[in-house]
């Protein structure tokens, strides 16, 4: 794993800095605040809580000045997740119900709109094999996202926020990002 983020207190690139080469559940331990940020290599989670909780937004190379207006937060970024560069194969199985019960479907690509494609009315639970991938509230890879590591995942609307429905994925990968 490899990235460096460095967050500043002010908008612009301004005030105090703090440079994260990885993961970091509190950024407010380093600033008082962080209205802008700098992906100087890598691509990063940025979420608007502690703990990696809250709304999330997905951060590749690039400057972010005041990124409230580019990435929709209302607060200040408040913690961080490096994403890992992943080069295998990606396999996602999801189901329509909490537990991996009810329709199940197995996915090895992005999927636009699951309602479409699969004919499930709702993605409750999901089991993330192979991969990286990213969760969104709409079709098409719009709306507020989640992003999933390898791993069981019995309850995704305990996960979001205002119990979100997701209706689109997409694998995280170098050409994605």
């Amino acid at each position: 794993m490899s990235g460096k983020i460095v967050f500043f207190e002010e908008r612009n690139f301004q005030g105090r800095s703090y440079e994260c080469i990885s993961d970091c559940s509190e950024i407010a331990s380093h600033l008082s605040r962080c209205s802008s940020c700098r992906v100087e290599s890598g691509t990063f989670m940025v979420y608007e809580q502690p703990n990696f909780t809250g709304q999330q937004h997905l951060l590749t190379k690039g400057e972010y000045p005041e990124y409230q207006n580019t990435i929709g937060f209302n607060d200040c970024i408040q913690s961080c997740r490096i994403i890992p560069v992943h080069k295998g194969p990606f396999k996602m199985r999801i189901y329509e119900r909490p537990n991996f019960e009810g329709l199940t479907h197995e996915l090895t690509s992005d999927c636009d709109s699951i309602q479409d494609h699969y004919h499930m009315p709702d993605t409750q639970s999901c089991n993330v094999m192979d991969g990286y991938w990213l969760m969104f509230e709409q079709p098409n890879y719009e709306g507020r996202m989640l992003y999933l590591r390898p791993g069981e995942y019995r309850n995704l609307r305990e996960m979001s926020s205002d119990d979100m429905r997701f209706n689109s994925l997409r694998r995280i990968t170098e050409s994605a990002v």
